[in-house]
């Protein structure tokens, strides 16, 4: 029978098996966040074993204030993931590698440019709007959220709908340059106008 969270909290500073049963329980979800955010397993799985090493030094300090503890992991991480994109020097790329190269595969080119084209969009928000996205996308709540970013509730939810707006906004222009540069692509050298 699994025990309450609460019950595992209160032990966990002094109990590792109280403690490895809170990481069994969140792992898998921060994990996932830290990986939509950083965009690679390595530092993904380095990020994550912090999160959780920083939660377990912290157990002794950690006050429940009404909101699920996940949400407390969730600033962890994203505190760490915010650390981490300031210390690069490169953004995140999209492969370009997994694209299909067959012209019988003309649907599923669309598909995967429609995909970057989206991943360009989102890399290309602030910091604390992709990680709403994710936290979205994972169904946290506002609440959880909020806790996640230090913001209010009604500031999540205000931040949501112009993060969604913005989004729109950007793969619209992004689909333009997209179609734009592979008809230029498909005609060939010289027909748009450039010179070898």
């Amino acid at each position: 029978m699994d025990q309450p969270e609460s019950e595992l909290i209160a032990r966990a500073t002094t109990d590792p098996a109280a403690f490895g049963e809170l990481y069994r329980r969140h792992v898998d979800r921060i994990y996932s966040y830290v990986y939509h955010r950083v965009g690679n397993i390595t530092d993904a799985e380095d990020i994550t074993a912090r999160t959780f090493y920083r939660a377990l030094l912290g157990m002794a300090t950690y006050v429940d204030h009404g909101a699920p503890f996940s949400a407390w992991l969730y600033r962890i991480a994203h505190n760490l993931v915010a650390n981490w994109h300031r210390d690069q020097t490169r953004h995140g790329e999209v492969s370009l590698e997994a694209l299909p190269t067959e012209p019988s595969d003309e649907a599923l080119v669309s598909r995967a440019m429609a995909n970057e084209t989206v991943t360009t969009a989102i890399r290309a928000l602030a910091s604390d709007r992709q990680a709403l996205l994710v936290m979205k996308f994972q169904g946290l709540s506002n609440q959880e959220i909020a806790v996640s970013l230090g913001r209010s509730e009604a500031a999540v939810k205000s931040l949501y709908h112009r993060t969604l707006s913005d989004l729109r906004d950007r793969v619209t222009s992004l689909d333009g340059h997209t179609a734009a540069a592979n008809a230029a692509q498909l005609a060939g050298p010289g027909v748009s106008g450039d010179r070898p």
